[in-house]
């Protein structure tokens, strides 16, 4: 049987497992134990989710095969699926996670109102940095599926942002393709974006925690826009974290990734010093600001000997990582 889908993305579907007599209904089914024995679904999706993809889309989203630029690994995946409907095609990223720990099943059995899953507590994420006037990907549908003895799964679809690409390639691109003062212009309007942006998140006490350029997405144009706001978009809100008392540490994290990420064709160091001085608004350079930057030379320093040494060793193995 189908389990309910949530009609608006405010709104939370819980509903038994595949078990035979189960009722259809808000709200969690019987006691932990009962979730634990025989399993949940919880469930959110826009309005046009289901008449995209098929009333019947919860049996099957954890199978569908992408249409390309899949990968996998240690029990997760993302694709892009090309969804043929018809009110037109829409271009989706499907991000599925098919074996969570017994713990999170657990958690998810005992508390069902709370988001344990990566899926659903990226659309959580997502929600908040949309409210927050952060331009972020637009999620279609997410969810959580506890099975028997607290298997977990989770799935996240969100839009594909078209006609955009991640900054580490968009940057050198636009240093090939545009002249000298263009892309000066176009670099200079970039950068205060991508300050704003940064600026803002950190307002509220949140950090990325993945902050690379890649995760940085910006329209491929042929001129510089009038206008950055809004343009720059941000993906990948998966380890987004709120951290009130803690936050000069996952600050400087956050800096630190997103100085490490920089060193690619078309980035100077006058462009770091910009991007620096905009996050900052201009304000002096107090105590905190200059043990900020210590920490953040320290972490940038450390990412690139442990990327080194693991290029090193895995040819090819280049990405960044934390």
């Amino acid at each position: 049987m189908s389990a309910p889908v949530a009609t608006s993305p405010a709104d939370r579907s819980l509903a038994p497992g595949p078990v035979p007599g189960d009722r259809h209904g808000p709200g969690p089914v019987g006691g932990w134990w009962h979730r634990w024995r025989y399993g949940l679904r919880k469930v959110r999706c826009r309005d046009d989710w289901p008449e995209l993809v098929g009333p019947d889309w919860l049996e099957w989203i954890m199978a569908v095969a992408v249409t390309d630029r899949f990968h996998a690994k240690q029990g997760r995946s993302t694709g892009r699926w090309v969804v043929e409907a018809k009110a037109g095609r829409q271009s989706v990223y499907l991000k599925r996670h098919y074996r969570l720990g017994w713990w999170r099943g657990l958690l998810a059995a005992c508390w069902p109102r709370r988001s344990w899953s990566p899926g659903l507590q990226e659309w959580e994420h997502l929600e908040w940095a949309r409210q927050a006037g952060i331009p972020v990907p637009a999620a279609l549908a997410a969810g959580e599926l506890l099975g028997p003895w607290g298997q977990l799964q989770s799935f996240l679809a969100v839009a594909e942002l078209s006609g955009m690409v991640p900054l580490h390639e968009a940057i050198p691109q636009a240093a090939a393709r545009l002249d000298p003062p263009t892309f000066a212009c176009w670099k200079r309007g970039l950068v205060y974006e991508m300050a704003r942006l940064t600026r803002e998140l950190h307002s509220h006490r949140r950090f990325h925690k993945d902050l690379y350029l890649c995760h940085f997405f910006a329209p491929h144009d042929d001129a510089p826009p009038a206008d950055w706001r809004g343009r720059l978009h941000l993906i990948d809100l998966h380890r987004l974290g709120h951290h009130p008392w803690t936050w000069p540490l996952w600050q400087a994290k956050d800096l630190a990734q997103l100085l490490y990420s920089s060193e690619v064709a078309g980035v100077t160091p006058r462009d770091r010093l910009r991007f620096w001085r905009a996050y900052r608004q201009g304000r002096r350079r107090s105590l905190l600001v200059r043990w900020l930057e210590g920490w953040i030379a320290w972490k940038w320093r450390r990412y690139r000997r442990h990327n080194t040494r693991r290029s090193v060793s895995s040819p090819g193995g280049t990405e960044p990582s934390a």
